[in-house]
């Protein structure tokens, strides 16, 4: 979608099969990550599975002087800490169909041992708690459908009254006032 950049997280993980730096995360060591944590270079970040995520600070800021909006992918941790930053920034809690649904997309993709799928399937019992914390919820039972959705939710945010209050501002001028 034009002007709509995907966050690249931060994680002190390392790279599955087909991931690639710079593209699906930026892979730094723990110190490194401890590193930028103390210099306050991270918008959020929290410990997930055993691994620090974090979402630079820098990236977000540069993507809003840009007039672009950025697309975070992150967990329950990370949306409250956005949020209390930000609180003007439109979340959307993007959910499986089931659980079961959930345990077999873990399964299947073949990128997780057994003992980490259970953890992330505990966490998501926990999660699922949240979701009235977001302004929208979407569930990922048919991709193109969720995509959809998703693009009908940044299209509607970018049309909120206080996006528009610059082009209005100019427009009121033309009338006089």
């Amino acid at each position: 979608m034009r002007g709509l950049d995907f966050s690249v997280s931060y994680t002190t993980r390392l790279p599955r099969p087909r991931e690639r730096n710079g593209r699906d995360y930026h892979f730094v060591s723990a110190a490194r990550f401890r590193q930028m944590s103390a210099s306050h270079e991270f918008l959020e970040w929290a410990e997930v599975y055993g691994n620090s995520y974090g979402t630079s600070r820098q990236q977000i800021l540069d993507a809003q002087r840009a007039g672009k909006d950025i697309l975070l992918d992150i967990d329950v941790q990370g949306h409250q800490k956005v949020r209390e930053q930000l609180p003007d920034a439109v979340s959307i809690f993007l959910l499986p169909p089931s659980f079961q649904e959930l345990r077999r997309r873990l399964t299947r993709r073949h990128a997780d041992a057994p003992e980490v799928i259970e953890r992330r399937l505990v966490a998501a019992r926990e999660e699922i708690r949240h979701w009235r914390e977001y302004d929208y919820a979407v569930v990922n039972d048919d991709v193109r459908q969720a995509t959809r959705a998703l693009r009908t939710i940044v299209t509607a945010a970018r049309w909120r009254r206080d996006n528009q209050k610059g082009t209005i501002l100019e427009i009121s001028k033309t009338f006089g006032g």
